[in-house]
């Protein structure tokens, strides 16, 4: 009896024990040359106003043509992103910035965003299974870049935005655990 005993307090322990493996995880790959914020970083320094031609960028990783999340943004949306106070006279705009607002309908501009995402749900099975309490914790990169050219193919302007490191934890606890959807839907139904 004791020996049984024994046997399913080991049993259970190695259960607990493994149930944390069983939490969900997930990740968002967005398809990219790069493979740190460092290294996409890298590739668009190399892009120069006025000296970098669009032909350029498929070797340093942005290919406007055949490129997997790249954006075409429309000229008036060129100007709402680059000039969007009317009242900055255009002179005291960046030079790229000029050039793309008198050439108007012959200036176009591309987004490249790059991103990395690992999600990773922590803390205990049971909590998180019977939904009383969910950590999730998120790691990773994401990297985005404008670059605007005149319609001959030269670079006007480039510029870059993103997260080197992110390392971010949602927690959400439910005392109701999993009577906690019920209980709003009720209250809900009573408020209207």
């Amino acid at each position: 009896m004791a020996a049984l005993r024994h046997s399913i307090l080991f049993a259970t322990a190695v259960l607990c024990a493994a149930c944390s493996s069983m939490l969900p995880r997930g990740s968002t790959d967005t398809p990219s040359p790069f493979q740190t914020f460092e290294h996409a970083q890298g590739a668009a320094e190399k892009i120069v106003p006025f000296r970098t031609r669009l032909a350029d960028l498929p070797a340093l990783g942005f290919d406007p043509k055949q490129g997997k999340n790249v954006t075409l943004i429309p000229y008036p949306d060129i100007v709402a992103r680059l000039a969007p106070y009317p009242g900055v006279p255009l002179e005291n705009l960046d030079p790229g910035i000029r050039a793309c607002i008198v050439a108007r309908t012959d200036c176009m501009a591309y987004v490249f965003r790059f991103e990395r995402l690992d999600r990773k749900r922590a803390g205990g099975f049971w909590a998180d299974f019977l939904n009383i309490q969910r950590v999730t914790v998120t790691t990773g990169w994401w990297f985005e870049t404008l670059v605007v050219a005149a319609s001959d193919g030269t670079v006007l302007f480039r510029n870059q935005s993103g997260e080197a490191h992110i390392d971010k934890m949602e927690r959400q606890t439910n005392p109701l655990g999993p009577l906690q959807p019920a209980g709003e839907s009720i209250g809900g139904a009573l408020l209207h």
